[in-house]
């Protein structure tokens, strides 16, 4: 157990020694050290017990320490934890790329292994233009996205992040020049808006020479805003894409593996992908690690004539990490998926709704194991996250959102403690 003098030094240590994201160095954020966490909860050494809506930035699902994917890793840690993946294989990336392939679109056959979501997308990106360059269209080297994307924080992601309202504007003269569309119209049932369509036909028309894929997250635009939009758009998305001779790109990083109230986002729809990057849960929240599948047409057309496809990340199909994955989508299976988001949107829009009454609060909604409390003006997280502490939860707010994602394990009386917190917190941080 750590004493009270430990702790005192340890954060000491950790806010003179760590650069934490999207922290200052000169003036960091309150940071709190973690003695245990056990399902969904999160118990700090200096003592409090914490409920946690993030799931660990939307990974930890099955909740934290769970005894089956324990198991599984101490169990691969036995044999070996890592092999390189160039010229070795083992079961673990085996049977994991099986279940990828049984679980995803039907099209999607091939499963390339990275580190994280960020290199998922980097992967994707490559494998769209080395495609075309090996069908004789080497000009094809960049990407149309909506604005309010999100794709991660490496530079060829961060080239398809929103070049404006989102984080990477300050890189923008070091990035490729990509093409933006507005983003969706929201509202998950509203009717779709042709103007839209003709906008993106529009691009497609002066620049289809010029662009080896779209890429988007489907149905909901996760930190550029927590959008959520009809999935009929992804099917007229496709058409186009089909008619100028453009990859198909799914970030369902966040989305993925349950979280939008179907095993994954592109089942709104009636379409498929030709790549789909996945990540953060895939291990259960466990150990970093990612997948990119795509389709026979791509991976064959990279690999004719002998052609291979140029990338090879250190730690890719890192065993420890695909034994995690494995558990986690033995979890999954085990659950009755569906019925259980549906439970747990259900008990969100019960826990959120009181907040719709505050003075301060634009929007409440929820879809899936997500919800979104929007409000009027920005947060200071500075200030805000210890006032969330005090009311024994773990939420992590940004711009002018305060969400929830918690893990699926989460009961109704832990999700009712986190929508009470949130409404307290704005009540005292705005009044």
């Amino acid at each position: 157990m750590t004493t009270p003098d430990d702790l005192h030094q340890l954060t000491a240590m950790d806010k003179q020694l760590l650069w934490h994201p999207y922290t200052s160095m000169s003036h960091p954020s309150p940071h709190y050290l973690v003695e245990h966490a056990e399902g969904c909860q999160i118990t700090l050494a200096s003592g409090e017990v914490l409920i946690d809506g993030m799931s660990s930035w939307w990974s930890v699902i099955h909740g934290y320490n769970h005894p089956y994917i324990n198991a599984a890793m101490t169990q691969q840690l036995q044999s070996f934890s890592h092999v390189m993946f160039g010229g070795l294989t083992h079961k673990p990336a085996i049977s994991l790329a099986q279940k990828l392939v049984a679980m995803t679109p039907a099209s999607l056959q091939r499963v390339f292994f990275s580190d994280s979501g960020s290199v998922s997308v980097e992967v994707a990106l490559k494998m769209a233009i080395q495609f075309w360059h090996t069908q004789g269209k080497p000009d094809k080297q960049h990407f149309a996205t909506p604005r309010s994307g999100y794709h991660g924080d490496t530079f060829a992601a961060m080239s398809v992040c929103d070049p404006v309202n989102g984080m990477h504007s300050m890189f923008n003269q070091a990035l490729t020049p990509q093409y933006f569309i507005s983003p969706p119209p929201t509202g998950i049932d509203k009717e779709v808006d042709q103007h839209y369509l003709d906008e993106i036909r529009s691009l497609f028309e002066s620049k289809h020479e010029q662009l080896a894929g779209f890429i988007i997250e489907p149905v909901v635009q996760n930190a550029g805003g927590m959008r959520f939009y009809n999935p009929a758009y992804l099917d007229a998305l496709r058409s186009l894409c089909d008619e100028f001779n453009i990859l198909l790109i799914f970030d369902e990083i966040a989305t993925g593996f349950g979280r939008t109230g179907k095993l994954f986002a592109t089942e709104h729809c009636q379409i498929e992908p030709d790549i789909l990057c996945l990540g953060k849960a895939l291990t259960g929240g466990y150990i970093s690690m990612a997948a990119t599948l795509t389709n026979d047409r791509v991976a064959l057309g990279i690999s004719q004539n002998g052609g291979v496809f140029m990338h090879g990340p250190t730690f890719m199909g890192n065993p420890l990490a695909c034994s995690a994955a494995n558990a986690s989508l033995d979890l999954i299976s085990e659950y009755d998926l569906e019925p259980k988001i549906q439970q747990i949107q259900q008990w969100l829009e019960n826990a959120l709704s009181i907040c719709e009454n505050l003075d301060m609060v634009d929007n409440v909604r929820c879809l899936g194991a997500i919800g979104v409390v929007e409000l009027k003006s920005s947060v200071n997280l500075h200030e805000i996250q210890p006032l969330f502490v005090d009311q024994g939860v773990w939420i992590r707010p940004f711009g002018k959102l305060i969400y929830l994602m918690p893990p699926y394990v989460i009961s109704q009386a832990e999700i009712h403690r986190l929508g009470s917190a949130i409404y307290h917190v704005i009540q005292q941080h705005f009044s």
